[in-house]
């Protein structure tokens, strides 16, 4: 079992995300689908930087956009639906489709032309390197005379 740092920001960040996701059903139509696209994501933070993955199946590389603008990473997307074939009809459809955008703030300084980003079966993978200045460094204790 691996351990996982507590930080009280991770409890804050779990009510509001179910608080958006009783207000996106409350402010659904009726007989719309409650299904809203809104890709799960990991976000690690590491010595060097933060690690940012992002689940996106069926998606087509060029259907996602990053950009970092005023200390905000944001992710927006598209997933379409493959046309439908003549003579077809669906029996089921709970696959989601439509837009999306996630925004996450960066709480300390980065590296923005440093930002590298990955798509690979399905996962988009963002690294994000740290600025110098927002590091941790040791400090040295000096003797008092």
């Amino acid at each position: 079992m691996a351990l996982v740092r507590w930080t009280p920001a991770r409890d804050l960040f779990q009510v509001q995300n179910e608080m958006n996701r009783m207000l996106d059903e409350f402010f659904t139509p009726a007989g719309e689908a409650t299904s809203v696209l809104r890709p799960s994501v990991d976000i690690e933070e590491h010595e060097e930087g933060y690690t940012v993955r992002a689940e996106l199946p069926g998606m087509k590389q060029e259907d996602i956009k990053i950009t970092l603008q005023n200390d905000q990473l944001v992710i927006r997307g598209e997933k379409r639906r493959a046309a439908e074939q003549k003579g077809s009809n669906y029996l089921r459809a709970e696959l989601a489709y439509g837009t999306f955008e996630r925004v996450f703030n960066l709480s300390q300084a980065v590296r923005g032309d440093k930002i590298e980003a990955t798509y690979r079966d399905g996962v988009l993978e963002v690294r994000i390197p740290k600025a110098e200045e927002s590091k941790a460094r040791e400090i040295p204790i000096q003797t008092s005379r």
